[in-house]
């Protein structure tokens, strides 16, 4: 807590601010025009910068009308006298225009609260969500901020070398264990890279990101706000709540990962449960058990270069591909299929998959994920070499982590764990080295997206694994830290963490007493609402970890969604209207939808003709020609023979043939009209596709019937042969 001097201090500085005029704080400026401004710009949490701005810049992406974008200009690294600015960007969506906060056109001018959004990762992007997240919540004004180093700020941490070592270890059979040292060497000149672009990676970390909202608040001038976070950034959205509990109106918290969980230890057990709950778990273990044996060669495309390759996945790779799939809404209910198919040896199946997983490792910005991971993740984690499956990105990131050698970051204190243990990572840690980790497989850490994106699949687009809330979130941090910052500001003079202290990130006994004091343990009152919501099908942070994260919380609750996975509001119509309610009246309990209710019907084996032959039409529409070719001249067939019949000149067999067609292509439509999931079509078709079948013999054996007939034109032949070349198709080839 700061002191009258301190907050004078930083009045006095906000002041100079507001002379400055026009120029690189154009979106702040005026900042006393604002409601709240003066507050705002007058108390700046510990660990925030006092002197954050923000300068405007063209939308990088698509965005709705009334929004406008900039950078917000910060320190690389705040614990580092005079380091250098780097540019964090963001979009501000302005509900009709008017002053931050509020809205009109009601019955007088209510305050709506705004929101401000980031995605997960790390190192995924957010402005692409502009859109969707104003049409989500009318009414109120929406930001969307940026991660440092993300691919809309600068500098941009990207890291293509990381890509190309993780394409050269698939090319190979092997197991991804032994083929760590391209990713190694990759990752080392990635590394060398940046540091030659004079990049900081320690500046690149959770509580520097929390530190970036916390600053936007007070630069765009707004009282209060509501914190959206999902995946990975519902972490800097906790911490951010805990630096500034004046400035939280809530937190929503979607695919949650609960603070000090142990990721990519507990992320084998977290699939393995999901696959449980979809019953497969007999199924599952022998597909792994049986292309760990024999791995399985797939043709794709490299993702940097576009070009054709073929790589070699095992048992544990496949996994990891099948936890990132269950993002997917519209996957999960093929997984039961999918999986059992794959069991059987059908491992064509995999295809769809396999091709998306480019996207994927394009989908981030390693170096900053990387930079994230380093420093906030691995340290805790302990990569046991029992763990089944091995999943794949486990190895990847233990091996990038362990050739950049980045400092553990301390542990600090969130809205969820207000005291945490500060030596349960000690601050001059470092990643263990490669020999420690050569042996693991690891386990897949990635937060979508989605978006993501719908924050790819194999190894690049990364998951999370089983996330276990703290035992002592006992207490809501947010009526502490409101207490302690109105006391604050009222000149009552606390004791606490001195800014030298909080600059070099050393715990005291003095520190953790002020944090003790400032989470909550002696304040009175209702907390701040808390609404979190978790797919029921999510292995990347599963909802039971979120359910036991919030449960011990004042004003905090949690929604499961069945037939969901990571990113809930991605993917679920129900889930974003939600977030909207709880948004539009936090204390009420009322649920606008049911969350029981799945968006798809799940498909079990034995629902579907298991093929992958749509899935390559898609791809190469040529076969399509066929059928085509088919129905169009059983139409035809059919029309010539009414004619005849009118004109009495027999043709009652080409009527009949014709007729078949017609159906069998009208039948199968409607067959194919009832999926309402398409991707169901990626693996399978309906099974009354083959009885369907029978039609179309019926047709090719009437047209062989009528052309054969002494008095038949050459024509006759046609339909005869398009039956024939139909049913080679349609046996031999899509349902083959």
């Amino acid at each position: 807590m700061r002191s009258l001097r301190g907050a004078a201090v930083a009045a006095f500085v906000a002041a100079l601010m507001l002379m400055e005029g026009p120029g690189s704080a154009a979106l702040a400026a005026p900042v006393s025009s604002r409601p709240g401004a003066a507050t705002a710009a007058g108390v700046t949490a510990a660990g925030t910068s006092a002197t954050a701005r923000v300068e405007e810049r063209p939308c990088p992406v698509t965005v709705p009308a009334g929004t406008t974008c900039g950078y917000l200009l910060v320190p690389e690294r705040r614990d580092v006298p005079n380091s250098r600015t780097i540019k964090v960007g963001y979009a501000v969506h302005r509900a009709g225009g008017e002053a931050p906060g509020q809205v009109t056109g009601q019955a007088g001018a209510q305050d709506a609260d705004p929101v401000v959004y980031m995605s997960g990762g790390p190192g995924s992007a957010s402005l692409q969500l502009t859109g969707l997240l104003t049409q989500m919540l009318p009414g109120r004004d929406v930001i969307v901020l940026e991660q440092r180093g993300g691919r809309y700020s600068e500098p941009r941490l990207s890291c293509p070398e990381i890509v190309e070592g993780i394409v050269d270890t698939l090319r190979t059979p092997g197991p991804a264990a032994d083929e760590t040292a391209a990713v190694v060497r990759r990752a080392a000149a990635c590394q060398s890279r940046l540091e030659g672009e004079h990049v900081d990676l320690r500046g690149y970390r959770t509580a520097e990101i929390a530190a970036d909202i916390v600053d936007l608040r007070s630069a765009l001038g707004y009282r209060r706000w509501y914190l959206f976070g999902v995946s990975y950034s519902t972490r800097p959205m906790l911490r951010a709540a805990a630096l500034d509990p004046q400035g939280s109106r809530g937190i929503v918290l979607d695919s949650l990962l609960p603070p000090r969980a142990r990721w990519y230890d507990e992320s084998p057990g977290s699939l393995t449960a999901t696959m449980a709950k979809l019953g497969l778990t007999s199924r599952f273990d022998t597909m792994v058990a049986a292309l760990n044996a024999h791995p399985a060669a797939y043709e794709t495309r490299d993702p940097l270069t576009r070009k054709r390759l073929t790589v070699w996945l095992n048992g544990d790779d496949v996994a990891t591909i099948l936890g990132e799939a269950l993002h997917e809404t519209d996957v999960i209910p093929v997984m039961p299929a999918l999986v059992d198919g794959l069991a059987a040896g059908r491992t064509e199946l995999l295809q769809p998959l396999v091709d998306q997983a480019g996207d994927g490792l394009t989908s981030h910005e390693w170096g900053l994920y990387y930079a994230v991971q380093c420093q906030d993740e691995t340290p805790g984690n302990s990569f046991p070499g029992s763990a089944h499956p091995r999943l794949f990105t486990g190895v990847v990131d233990a091996a990038v982590c362990g050739a950049w050698g980045l400092p553990a970051s301390r542990t600090e204190p969130d809205a969820l764990t207000p005291d945490p243990a500060v030596t349960a990572v000690g601050a001059d840690a470092t990643i263990a080295g490669r020999s420690a980790t050569a042996d693991t497989r690891g386990t897949t850490t990635g937060h979508t997206t989605a978006s993501a994106t719908a924050e790819g699949r194999a190894a690049g687009r990364v998951t999370a694994g089983t996330a276990r809330a703290g035992g002592n979130a006992t207490r809501n941090a947010f009526a502490g830290h409101a207490a302690a910052e109105s006391t604050a500001t009222t000149g009552t003079a606390t004791t606490g963490t001195t800014a030298e202290g909080r600059a070099t990130g050393r715990a005291t006994a003095g520190s953790a007493s002020a944090r003790r004091r400032t989470a909550g343990e002696t304040a009175t009152g209702g907390g701040v609402p808390i609404l979190a919501l978790g797919g029921r099908y999510d292995p990347t942070t599963p909802p039971e970890a979120a359910r036991k994260a919030v449960s011990a919380v004042p004003g905090a609750r949690f929604a499961e969604f069945d037939g969901v996975g990571h990113a809930v509001f991605l993917s679920s119509e129900c889930g974003r209207r939600t977030i909207a309610a709880f948004l539009a009246d936090p204390a009420s309990a009322a649920r606008p939808c049911d969350p029981g209710v799945a968006p798809y019907a799940m498909v079990r084996p034995g629902d579907l003709l298991l093929t992958s032959s749509v899935y390559r039409m898609l791809r190469s529409p040529a076969p399509l020609a066929i059928p085509a070719a088919f129905l169009l001249v059983a139409a035809v067939q059919l029309l010539v023979g009414l004619v005849s019949l009118l004109r009495r000149r027999g043709g009652g067999l080409s009527v009949l043939a014709g007729l078949a067609g017609v159906v069998l292509g009208a039948l199968s439509a409607l067959s194919l009209a009832a999926i309402t999931d398409p991707v169901v079509l990626a693996i399978g078709v309906p099974p009354a596709l083959a009885w369907f079948g029978l039609l179309a013999i019926v047709c090719t054996v009437l047209s062989v019937i009528e052309a054969f007939r002494l008095t038949a034109g050459a024509a006759k032949i046609v339909p005869a042969l398009t039956g024939m070349a139909f049913l080679a198709w349609l046996y031999g080839w899509l349902l083959a």
